[in-house]
């Protein structure tokens, strides 16, 4: 089946809905949008060194979405985010670090993002057949009860010894510890540009609050967009999201600064305009959002990473870093669900809303 039609097929009944809708608050030509040439557009004439852009370059530039502006990522932290165990029973295979590696490698993938542990072991095997993104800070599950914090885990140089590109960091934005991780990531930020190595954030909101009986705001337009804002300011280079699910975040918590009619000048309830109000707050697309391809429900599988593909590339987005979905299966299985991704970033009829 030629690749459109399958990307369609995955759509199902809502294929119409999702590849026919056109953006009409912030539209495509306010956006900058990816292209081969993203790095010598948008960050030529920034503060980043000549190294920070051949990093990028390299990023950029490597797999199956080489040279396309898209990127498409292999991200494996869980064995700490979530437990190693529960994390990988599905497949017990990635209790293994190189396997992890093979896979990001096999699938044609940008990059593999993983921890100093994983990443460490293989580097002087693999840190040049793939571009390396350490994931410096982590919520670790063991301790009781859990605090939900991201804490350091290593150095900054650490990462350039092993020959990174990038660093990787979370920062859970709306937490009590959220100031102190706003401080902590923004010094490893400036460290790894000094040594000319990439910057990507997971952008995630995280408190208590921002859930209620009736609805979970965590995933909000408007509160994750918000958070995007606060990741390009401490200057990630690469912003990671989850898809937003829902919006009115400020209003209806009531806090924050928020106006009805910033809503409705800015967005929709269409999942596209949703999406493309994270896209504006990574200043207007200027800097790349990728969004997370979440967890693991088993058959949906395919069709939601691909479902997920076309949103975000269709509101602006800049791919997909998606991890669950691909390792908790068989490596075969894994490999073409992250092809099936890049196909809809390669598929010249998916065009930007």
């Amino acid at each position: 089946m030629k690749t459109y039609d399958n990307i369609v097929a995955h759509l199902g009944d809502k294929a119409s809905f999702y590849l026919d809708h056109v953006s009409q608050k912030v539209t495509k030509d306010e956006l900058r949008l990816p292209d081969k040439n993203i790095v010598d557009n948008v960050f030529v004439n920034s503060n980043r060194s000549p190294q920070v852009l051949r990093s990028l370059a390299q990023l950029y530039g490597h797999g199956n979405l080489r040279d396309t502006g898209y990127l498409s990522i292999l991200p494996v932290d869980q064995g700490i985010e979530h437990s190693a165990s529960f994390s990988f029973f599905k497949n017990p295979d990635y209790f293994d670090p190189e396997n992890i590696v093979k896979l990001a490698i096999e699938a044609g993938c940008n990059g593999v993002a993983s921890t100093f542990g994983v990443l460490g072991l293989c580097s002087r095997k693999y840190a040049h057949k793939v571009p390396f993104i350490v994931k410096i800070n982590h919520n670790e599950l063991l301790s009781y009860p859990n605090t939900y914090d991201q804490n350091l885990f290593g150095k900054v140089m650490e990462a350039w010894n092993m020959g990174a590109v990038a660093i990787g960091a979370t920062i859970y934005f709306g937490s009590q510890e959220s100031n102190r991780q706003i401080r902590e990531i923004a010094e490893a930020f400036a460290e790894a540009h000094s040594l000319g190595m990439a910057t990507i954030l997971w952008c995630y909101t995280r408190n208590d609050a921002f859930k209620t009986d009736k609805e979970d705001y965590h995933t909000a337009a408007d509160l994750t967009g918000q958070a995007n804002h606060l990741g390009v300011t401490i200057q990630a280079d690469i912003i990671k999201q989850k898809l937003p699910t829902t919006n009115f975040g400020f209003k209806n918590l009531k806090f924050g600064k928020f106006d009805d009619a910033m809503y409705e000048t800015l967005t929709t309830e269409h999942p596209i305009d949703l999406c493309r109000l994270q896209v504006a707050n990574c200043y207007m697309g200027k800097i790349g959002l990728i969004n997370s391809g979440g967890g693991s429900q088993g058959e949906s599988d395919m069709s939601d990473a691909v479902r997920t593909a076309v949103i975000n590339k269709r509101a602006g987005g800049a791919g997909l870093i998606l991890g669950r979905k691909a390792f908790q299966r068989p490596f075969k299985d894994g490999v073409e669900l992250l092809h099936a991704v890049q196909g809809v970033y390669l598929e010249e009829r998916i065009t930007i809303a």
